[in-house]
C-alpha cells in the first residue's frame, strides 16, 4: 500500500510540470499550424500526372484546373466526370481530387509546358514568392518556440528539484512556524545552562518588553549561536521558537543561493518583508556561514551572486530602514569566516557560545534523553558521563538510542549497564566484528600492542585509569583498543602531560619491538597522533627551545582538523628547527618508554597473556596483575603518589617521572576529544 502510494506521488509531481508545459507551448504549435497548414493533397508521381494530361487532351471524363507548377512540385485539382450516367460535365455526378507531384530533379524537362498547354489551357500558373511578412512571422515564430521550449524546461526542471512554484523565484523559502506547531521548550535542553539564560531573556523580552523599555533598554537586533556541531545550536532555536507567542521563521543560508544572480537578495528582501508583516517576530538562518562569508577584496568578480545576497542582508538587518520587531537568529561553527560587517554591534549584537557540555551537563543531557526508555535499576548516568568526555548532545541522544536497540535485540524488558557500555565503545571505536578471525600469530601481536599502552598508561602519574583493554577486533581497522576513563573533566594541560600522551602513544608499538624485535604497521596511527601532538607543543604552545613563540596557522576553533590556507608565517631554516625539535621530542619520549617496558617485562607478559585467554580486561583484573608483577611501589592511577613496599633506587627505574597524559588538552588544536586513552576507529590498523 505503502509501495502504491509513493508511485502515485511520484506520478502527480511529474503531471503537473509536464502539463505547464504543454500549456506554455500550445499557443506557438497553434501559430505554426496557421502558417503552415496546407489541404489534403493527394500525391501524383510525374510520370502519373503525365498520363492524366494525355488523357486530358483526348476525353472529356478527365480534366485538370488551377494548376500551379512551383519550383519543387506542380499542384492542382483533377475532375472526373461520369458519362455513362448521362450527365453532363456540369453535372453534379462529378469528383474534384486535389493532387501533389514532386519534379525535383525534372525542372527541365521541356515537354511539360506544351503538354500543360493543350491539356488545361490558360488554367495554369507559375508559383507565388512568400511574402515578406510570412517569412518574418514564421521566423518569429520558430525563435520564440525555441526560447519558450528552453524557458519551460528551466522551470520544469526547478520544479522537479524542489523550487516550489516556478513563477516564483525571489519568494523566501522560510517556513513559519506557530506556537503550537512546535513541541520543543527550554525544557528539553540540558548541559548548556549559559546559553538557554541569554536566550531565555530574549522570549522574556518578547512576552513583557515594558519590563526592559522602562529603564530604556532595547532587545538585540541579532544573535548568533557558535559552537562545536552537534551541541544544540538548531534545537535551542527550536525551544525559543517553542517558548515565544511569536511567529518564527526558519531556513538554511543554503536557501538563499542560487544560480541566477540576483535571486538571492529578491529572497532576503522577501524574508524581511514578510517579517515586518507580522512583527514581532523570529527569524532563525541555520547554516550562516553559507551566506555570510568574508567578502573577497578583488575588485574582478565583487559583483558575485553571494556577496549580493550578503550585501542586502546588511542593509536589512541595519541599514537606513531599521527592522523592528524583527529578531534574527542565527547558527554557525564557523565563525571565523564570517564577515566583519556582519558580526559589528547593530546586527549580531550577541553572540552565544554553545560548548561541549562538562560531566554535568552530560548527565543532565542523559537523563533528557533516556526519559522515554526503561532503564534498569543498574544504570548510573554519571558513570555513562565520565566515560564520554568531550561528547556533545547529538552524539550522548545516539548513545542511548543504540543502547535500547541492543536491548530489544537481547529481548530484554529493560536497557541495562551493559548496553550502555557497549554502546559507549561502540560509538568510539565501532561495532564489534567478531567474525573477523586473526592466526595465533597476529593475535598475539595485538595483546603485546595493547598491553603496552596499558602498562605505560598504568606507569605515568595522573593518567586517566585504564577502564578496559579488548583485543577484539571492531570498526574498520581496530583490532584491539584501550578504553580509560578521566576522574574529572580538565580544560588546561601542561608540558609534562603532554610528555605522557606522546609515552602512552608509543608504548603499543615499542612493546612490539621489545618482544619482537621489529613492529607492524598496526603503528601507523600512534605515530600520527605523537608527532600531533610533538608538533603541537613546539608550534603552538611554545613548549620546546625555540622559546614561547607561536607558527601555528590559523585554524576553525570548532571544526577539528579545519584549517584556513595561507602563507607560511615563518622560514625555511625556521620550519628545520621545528621538525628537529618535533623529532628530539618524540626520541626523548621513546628512550624512556623503552626502559620503562623494559625493566617491568613481566607486567607487560602476564597483561598479554592474560589478554589471549580473555580477550577482555577490565579494570579490577589489570590492577591485580599490576600488583602481582610489579614489585616495589607504583604510581596510584590518577595521582602522583606511590604506595607499595619501599624497594632499592634501580628497582623503580621504570618509574617516569614526568606529568600523566589527561583528555582535557584543547580540543580544537590536539584533535577531537579521545573516550580512548589510545585508540579511535581504525587506530589500530595491525593487518599486515
Amino acid at each position: 500500500m505503502l509501495k502504491k502510494g509513493k508511485e502515485s506521488r511520484r506520478w502527480r509531481r511529474w503531471l503537473l510540470p509536464a502539463l505547464l508545459l504543454l500549456l506554455l507551448l500550445s499557443p506557438f504549435f497553434w501559430l505554426g499550424w496557421i502558417y503552415h497548414r496546407e489541404p489534403g493533397y493527394v500525391p501524383l508521381k510525374y510520370g502519373e500526372l503525365i498520363q492524366v494530361l494525355n488523357a486530358s487532351r483526348y476525353g472529356h471524363s478527365v480534366r485538370l484546373q488551377r494548376v500551379q507548377v512551383n519550383r519543387a512540385d506542380i499542384r492542382g485539382e483533377i475532375v472526373t466526370s461520369d458519362l455513362a450516367s448521362g450527365a453532363d460535365l456540369g453535372g453534379k455526378h462529378t469528383q474534384t481530387i486535389s493532387f501533389r507531384t514532386p519534379r525535383i530533379g525534372l525542372e527541365d524537362d521541356a515537354s511539360l509546358h506544351p503538354l500543360l498547354q493543350s491539356a488545361v489551357g490558360a488554367n495554369f500558373q507559375g508559383g507565388e514568392e512568400d511574402s515578406a511578412f510570412k517569412t518574418v512571422g514564421a521566423s518569429l515564430v520558430s525563435i520564440l518556440f525555441v526560447v519558450s521550449l528552453a524557458v519551460g524546461l528551466v522551470l520544469v526542471l526547478r520544479w522537479l528539484i524542489g523550487g516550489g512554484s516556478p513563477l516564483t523565484f525571489g519568494r523566501s523559502k522560510a517556513k513559519v512556524y506557530a506556537q503550537k506547531d512546535l513541541e520543543v521548550t527550554f525544557g528539553n535542553v540540558a548541559g548548556i545552562d549559559e546559553a538557554v539564560a541569554e536566550l531565555r531573556e530574549v522570549v522574556d523580552f518578547l512576552k513583557t518588553p515594558d519590563k526592559f523599555e522602562v529603564l530604556g533598554g532595547r532587545i538585540p537586533k541579532g544573535i548568533l549561536l557558535v559552537g562545536p556541531p552537534g551541541t544544540g545550536k538548531t534545537l535551542l532555536a527550536r525551544a525559543v521558537a517553542g517558548e515565544a507567542d511569536v511567529p518564527f521563521f526558519s531556513l538554511s543560508g543554503s536557501d538563499f543561493v542560487e544560480m541566477f544572480v540576483g535571486v538571492g537578495a529578491a529572497r532576503v528582501r522577501d524574508l524581511f518583508a514578510q517579517a515586518e508583516s507580522r512583527a514581532p517576530c523570529i527569524v532563525f538562518i541555520d547554516e550562516l556561514d553559507a551566506l555570510g562569508k568574508t567578502r573577497s577584496g578583488m575588485s574582478v568578480g565583487g559583483h558575485d551572486e553571494r556577496e549580493q545576497t550578503l550585501n542586502q542582508l546588511l542593509v536589512e538587518m541595519d541599514g537606513f530602514a531599521a527592522n523592528r520587531g524583527v529578531i534574527i537568529m542565527a547558527a554557525t561553527n564557523r565563525p571565523e569566516t564570517l564577515d566583519a560587517a556582519l558580526l559589528r554591534p547593530g546586527r549580531f549584537d550577541r553572540q552565544v557560545v554553545v560548548d561541549r557540555p562538562d560531566i554535568l551537563g552530560r548527565e543532565a543531557i542523559l537523563k533528557v534523553h533516556s526519559r522515554n526508555v526503561r532503564l534498569g535499576p543498574d544504570v548510573d548516568l554519571r558513570r555513562i558521563a565520565a566515560l564520554t568526555p568531550g561528547c556533545v548532545g547529538a552524539d550522548l541522544a545516539n548513545l542511548i538510542n543504540e543502547a535500547a536497540l541492543m536491548a530489544a535485540r537481547g529481548g530484554k524488558d529493560v536497557v541495562g549497564m551493559a548496553e550502555l557500555e557497549e554502546a559507549v565503545e561502540r560509538s568510539a571505536v565501532g561495532l564489534e566484528r567478531k567474525s573477523r578471525i586473526m592466526n595465533a600469530d597476529e593475535k598475539q601481536r595485538v595483546a603485546y600492542h595493547e598491553a603496552g599502552h596499558a602498562l605505560v598508561a598504568c606507569s605515568l602519574p595522573n593518567t586517566s585509569p585504564v577502564h578496559k583493554i579488548s583485543i577484539i577486533p571492531r570498526g574498520v581497522g581496530a583490532l584491539g583498543y584501550v578504553l580509560s576513563r578521566p576522574e574529572e573533566d580538565r580544560y588546561l594541560v601542561t608540558q609534562s602531560e603532554l610528555e605522557s600522551q606522546i609515552k602512552v602513544a608509543l608504548g603499543g608499538t615499542l612493546a612490539e619491538e621489545l618482544v619482537y624485535r621489529e613492529i607492524s604497521n598496526g603503528a601507523t596511527s600512534d605515530l600520527e597522533q605523537a608527532s600531533r601532538i610533538a608538533r603541537s607543543m613546539v608550534k603552538e604552545f611554545g613548549m620546546s627551545r625555540l622559546g614561547r613563540v607561536s607558527f601555528h596557522e590559523r585554524s576553525s576553533a570548532f571544526l577539528n582538523g579545519a584549517s584556513s590556507e595561507g602563507e607560511r608565517s615563518y622560514s625555511e631554516r625556521t620550519a628545520h628547527e621545528i621538525d628537529r625539535e618535533v623529532r628530539d621530542i618524540i626520541e626523548e619520549a621513546t628512550t624512556a618508554v623503552r626502559e620503562l617496558l623494559r625493566t617491568r617485562r613481566a607486567a607487560l607478559e602476564a597483561i598479554a597473556q592474560r589478554l589471549m585467554e580473555k580477550e577482555v580486561m577490565d579494570r579490577t583484573e589489570l590492577t591485580q596483575l599490576l600488583e602481582q608483577h610489579i614489585p616495589g611501589p607504583r604510581l596510584v592511577p590518577g595521582s602522583e603518589a606511590l604506595h607499595g613496599p619501599p624497594v632499592p633506587q634501580e628497582s623503580a627505574a621504570g618509574i617516569d617521572a614526568v606529568g600523566a597524559a589527561s583528555r582535557a588538552a584543547p580540543e580544537a588544536r590536539l584533535g577531537s576529544p579521545d573516550l580512548l586513552h589510545r585508540k579511535a576507529a581504525g587506530d589500530e590498523s595491525l593487518a599486515p
